[in-house]
């Protein structure tokens, strides 16, 4: 439930380990709420046959499980948006929390394989940098560096290119395509089809919280299965494995 909405009713979704996977749909249709509840953030409400397995187990230590799943969220950025380094948003990664805090022991080890990600990520001019100073697509990669840091089974991401300007988006898309190539799982929510980089093969399209179509992406983002949700006349156009949605005005 979120307030007074049942948000996922009659859901049922099984994600394999390895996959990567697209879930697209409209506002309010649970995109959220599903990574949220499968960060443990949210739980499905106790009835008879309701239960999330994750990693083949359904009950967590939720510090335990943030170690398998990387998470980058709007949420996490807001949060993250203070005054503290790059390099300590990343490290906070191994504790769980926003920033460094003074019981917290940074060892050697870690420091060594945030610079592993830093270069990988290719952030070393910013990562020095509170913050608070960065922009929208600067915060985004730090952030993902964040998640990165236990080389998690797979990685969340809710949104990823709201809030960045072109050069920021395709930045991170091809971020994103580099992780994928190098064996990190993906799990992308997305209102975007060019964010479904050609890396991903499956995509999940909710709608009023059920799985409306799951299937190989150039079945789901078919101009007839698209229309039928979004309730809109439109156009599907794919061009080097990227999607793109063109309104058709009457």
């Amino acid at each position: 439930m979120r307030g007074p909405k049942r948000v996922l009713d009659g859901f049922s979704l099984d994600i394999g380990s390895g996959e990567n996977v697209a879930i697209i749909g409209p506002n309010g249709c649970g995109k959220s709420t599903l990574i949220k509840t499968i960060s443990r953030e949210l739980y499905p409400l106790a009835s008879d046959g309701a239960s999330v397995r994750l990693l083949g187990q359904e009950r967590w230590n939720i510090f335990d499980l943030r170690s398998h799943l990387g998470l980058v969220s709007n949420d996490l950025m807001i949060s993250h948006t203070r005054d503290f380094t790059g390099r300590e948003a990343i490290l906070s990664g191994y504790f769980g929390s926003v920033g460094i805090w003074p019981h917290h022991v940074v060892t050697p080890e870690m420091h060594s394989r945030v610079n592993e990600i830093v270069e990988l990520l290719e952030i070393e001019e910013i990562v020095e940098r509170p913050v608070s100073e960065m922009s929208s697509g600067e915060a985004k990669r730090t952030l993902i560096a964040r998640a990165l840091v236990h080389s998690p089974s797979a990685l969340l991401l809710d949104e990823p290119t709201n809030s960045l300007d072109l050069r920021a988006t395709q930045e991170l898309r091809d971020v994103l395509r580099k992780l994928v190539r190098m064996g990190t799982s993906l799990v992308l929510v997305t209102h975007h089809l060019p964010d479904i980089i050609p890396e991903i093969q499956r995509v999940i399209l909710l709608r009023q919280g059920q799985v409306f179509a799951d299937g190989p992406k150039e079945n789901v983002l078919s101009v007839e299965v698209l229309s039928a949700v979004f309730g809109i006349r439109m156009e599907v156009i794919e061009h080097h494995g990227y999607y793109h949605l063109l309104p058709v005005r009457s």
